[in-house]
């Protein structure tokens, strides 16, 4: 069963872009991964069934931490579902630990956009926290990448 991690967030820029952000690897790149660990490779073929890959960089350094899924649902531009997971034995919560990834994105009256993201199958509430502080930085340099 495991832990799970909601976060809501409001991003000041419209759904389309939004969506773009989470579904196009060269936008993705420069937004994904905490500020300790910003992205330094992405793939991703976005359609249900279609594999993403990520490697994070440590900043200044050459550690990287891969994570890899599957997409299972691709609604544009409202509903992302995705299988995430850390590959290798660098990470505390160590390799074969599934969880999965719904970002559900609404436009507000003000043409913004509010994201809904939720992570479930989390191995512990410790790492819940882990990924709480992760995702939370992450949202960080999303808002930035937007915000260009």
């Amino acid at each position: 069963m495991g832990a799970e991690l909601r976060i809501v967030r409001e991003f000041d820029a419209p759904r389309d872009v939004v969506w773009a952000a989470w579904t196009d690897p060269r936008a993705i790149v420069r937004w994904l991964g905490p500020i300790e660990w910003p992205a330094a490779e992405v793939e991703a073929d976005v359609r249900p069934g279609g594999a993403w890959r990520a490697g994070l960089r440590a900043a200044g350094g050459t550690e990287m931490l891969w994570q890899s899924g599957r997409y299972h649902t691709v609604e544009p531009p409202e509903r992302l579902v995705f299988s995430f997971r850390w590959e290798g034995t660098n990470h505390p919560d160590g390799p074969g630990v599934d969880t999965l990834v719904t970002v559900v994105l609404r436009e507000t009256a003000d043409g913004r956009t509010r994201m809904e993201f939720t992570q479930t199958g989390l191995k512990s509430d410790a790492s819940a926290e882990g990924h709480t502080y992760g995702w939370g930085s992450t949202f960080g340099r999303l808002d930035i990448y937007l915000g260009r």
